[in-house]
């Protein structure tokens, strides 16, 4: 790490001495009512935001910085009233804040012209649809054309700004990009930048980088084969674009801090099974390696060919305790997005949202975290007929019932979606510009993804039930309902029965497996074949995003032993309380399933204790332990190394820990900025690491 990037990092990030430019908190409706009286639709007020929030902006350039750019402005303004947006949710349902968000915008759409000759393009479509008389295209194509201008006068405003501050490599940059197809590695950072900053900007959160590795390499390729950058000076400006990322991340909408989308995808198989992991890729493994930030979050892309030597690499990120990389199976992605309808090139060229869930840059605009569906809830209320069931059997039958009925729900609670145009994202996605519409309307995929929570509470409460009530009849099903009821008052020997000497998925045992292999079957089977309202379909997936918390906050005891309220496990992992056999059963017990069938995205979440990195050997031992899973046939996987004794030291003295990263579900985020019900969550988790 050089001088310049240790002084950027105790600057940026552990003096955080940027936010004294900050500007003061505004009303999030301060344009909305002016919008209002205007008459503007809803297109117009998209654009009107951007440059109200733009010309807000200080321009800030510091003296030697060679990536420009800095949010001043705290509060994103809305472009409705209160009063407009309650009208608009009456009538359509709205997914998480009712902006476009979560998806991957092609960058190359921009970087490989930019934006003059864009400005171009669009020209000559607003034309065409003139000619035609289609007004609502040529106004979409107005709106896009009018972002591009506003983001070439913001770069002007730092351009000046530079001039002034006399940082004159910056201002060189900013008199060709983004006007103009950047001419080299920096150029094409500083310009990715901007368009990354003017996304936020538009209230487009949760902008993922995507296959960074891939579209930034041509420019990085060039440099180094003229001459013109070493290895060492493309890692400095890497870093620095890496600290840049962190600048603003806390301004950011997210469930928590960090919880702000920037994830990166490295390497990755091409069609014709050869290996896209190159130079560039591992230079962003190491800058994140050096500078231990939570941003970009780093996913790496893995298949049966994959070395072991590229899993040690993700080994040594690991051990720093920073909760990535996070592994994608090549392997199980890819054929489960061809299964979907997904065209074979887009399904190879597949990035990671803001968590886990797989998409696709530039093309994708499906909405894969609509909801989750509860496996327990499912469970439960099969459970609560069990005097009715003759049969082990019955019960799982009726739990298949539920589940379906409770899919149908989901589906249907999903209907007449509105989303804000979002025109300054749709001048990055394929064919708006071509045909004069807005990304929030739609793209060439448009599926829906569901999240299936708590399947190890699930199966861990079935297969007790079969061994205890069906099997050995040591518990009847009037003392188990009743012990429910009462959240096993007064039946502790019961409660400690069925939670620790009960089968538990993640033991490597096939009869308790097997229904977890037939609870995510039935959860596939219960979304395939139905269409959504934009034509799409749906897709099942294993994460769990924040229902882990949500849903069995709720959740009344369960017949695994689990107390009424305790929390599920993270995302595809193990319950909380589960004795373990080791760390290779649980690998062995969840790659069991038919994985490319809820391939929507969510990774098993493994805790290991920071002892089992203490030297090269240990190192090498757990990038096997990860290859295993994924030649095993593993979809996602994903490592917190973290010591318990830190975490709760971290919780009574949170001055000391700063800058201790840990994973939470789909994401890395600082251990003391989160809420205390995530913090006690991950320190449950570290008491059963392996």
């Amino acid at each position: 790490m050089t001088p310049k990037i240790k002084n950027m990092l105790d600057y940026y990030v552990v003096r955080k001495e940027h936010h004294k430019f900050r500007q003061a908190p505004k009303d999030a409706y301060r344009y909305a009512g002016i919008y209002a009286e205007k008459g503007l639709g809803d297109l117009e007020r998209s654009v009107c935001r951007l440059r109200d929030v733009l010309s807000e902006e200080t321009p800030v350039v510091m003296p030697g910085e060679s990536i420009a750019f800095l949010r001043t402005v705290v509060t994103l303004p809305e472009i409705f009233t209160e009063e407009e947006f309650s009208a608009i949710s009456k009538e359509h349902y709205i997914h998480e804040q009712g902006k476009v968000c979560n998806i991957s915008p092609d960058y190359r759409k921009l970087l490989t012209t930019g934006t003059e000759e864009k400005k171009k393009q669009i020209l000559e479509r607003m034309h065409d649809f003139e000619a035609a008389g289609e007004r609502e295209k040529a106004a979409c194509g107005k709106a896009m054309y009018d972002t591009l201008c506003i983001m070439e006068d913001f770069a002007d405003r730092y351009r000046k700004e530079a001039e002034t501050a006399g940082n004159a490599e910056a201002a060189e940059l900013l008199r060709r990009v983004p006007r103009e197809r950047p001419q080299s590695f920096q150029e094409a950072l500083q310009f990715l930048r901007i368009i990354h900053y003017c996304l936020w900007c538009s209230f487009q959160y949760h902008n993922t980088l995507g296959r960074f590795d891939q579209y930034m390499y041509p420019f990085f390729e060039e440099d180094i084969r003229a001459g013109k950058l070493s290895k060492e000076e493309a890692l400095e400006l890497l870093e620095e674009f890496f600290i840049c990322l962190n600048k603003d991340s806390d301004l950011y909408t997210g469930m928590q801090q960090g919880d702000n989308g920037q994830s990166m995808v490295l390497g990755g198989m091409n069609p014709d099974g050869t290996e896209s992991y190159n130079e560039l890729s591992d230079l962003c493994m190491q800058a994140s390696l050096e500078l231990k930030l939570i941003d970009p979050k780093i996913n790496l892309r893995v298949n049966k060919k994959t070395p072991l030597s590229l899993y040690v690499r993700g080994t040594e990120l690991t051990k720093e305790g920073l909760g990535f990389p996070q592994y994608s199976n090549d392997d199980i992605v890819i054929e489960a997005l061809k299964n979907w309808g997904y065209e074979e090139k887009d399904a190879y060229g597949y990035a990671v949202a803001a968590c886990w869930e797989f998409i696709i840059p530039g093309c994708g605009m499906d909405i894969p975290n609509l909801n989750g569906l509860s496996f327990p809830a499912c469970v439960m209320e099969a459970v609560d007929k069990l005097e009715e069931m003759e049969n082990f059997e019955a019960l799982m039958e009726d739990v298949r019932r539920v589940i379906f009925v409770q899919a149908k729900a989901l589906r249907e609670g999903v209907h007449d979606i509105y989303m804000e145009p979002a025109p300054f994202m749709s001048v990055l996605m394929d064919g708006c510009v071509e045909n004069g519409t807005d990304i929030s309307m739609g793209n060439k995929y448009n599926n829906f993804g569901f999240h299936g929570t708590g399947i190890a509470t699930a199966v861990d409460s079935l297969a007790a039930v079969r061994k205890y009530v069906f099997e050995e009849k040591t518990i009847t099903k009037t003392e188990l309902l009743e012990a429910l009821r009462t959240n096993f008052e007064g039946r502790e020997r019961m409660a400690n029965m069925l939670r620790y000497e009960g089968p538990k998925m993640g033991n490597d045992d096939d009869e308790t497996d097997e229904i977890a292999v037939r609870l995510l079957g039935w959860f596939a089977d219960s979304m395939e074949g139905h269409v959504n309202e934009r034509g799409g379909g749906y897709r099942a997936g294993t994460g769990s995003a924040m229902y882990y918390i949500w849903q069995s906050k709720d959740m009344p005891a369960t017949p695994d032993g689990r107390k009424a309220g305790e929390e599920f496990a993270a995302n595809y992992s193990p319950s909380l309380f589960t004795r373990l056999e080791g760390p290779f059963s649980i690998i062995r017990s969840f790659a069991k399933p038919d994985l490319a069938r809820v391939a929507n995205g969510g990774p098993l979440t493994i805790e290991l204790t920071d002892s089992m990195f203490r030297n090269a050997e240990s190192t090498e031992k757990t990038a096997q332990f990860v290859k295993t899973f994924i030649d095993l046939g593993g979809h996602q996987m994903q490592i917190n190394a973290v010591n318990r004794e830190k975490l709760l030291d971290a919780k009574k003295h949170p001055e000391k820990y700063k800058n201790l990263i840990v994973r939470v579900w789909g994401w890395s985020g600082y251990f003391v900025e989160l809420d205390e019900c995530y913090q006690d969550h991950i320190i449950k988790r570290m008491e059963l690491a392996c």
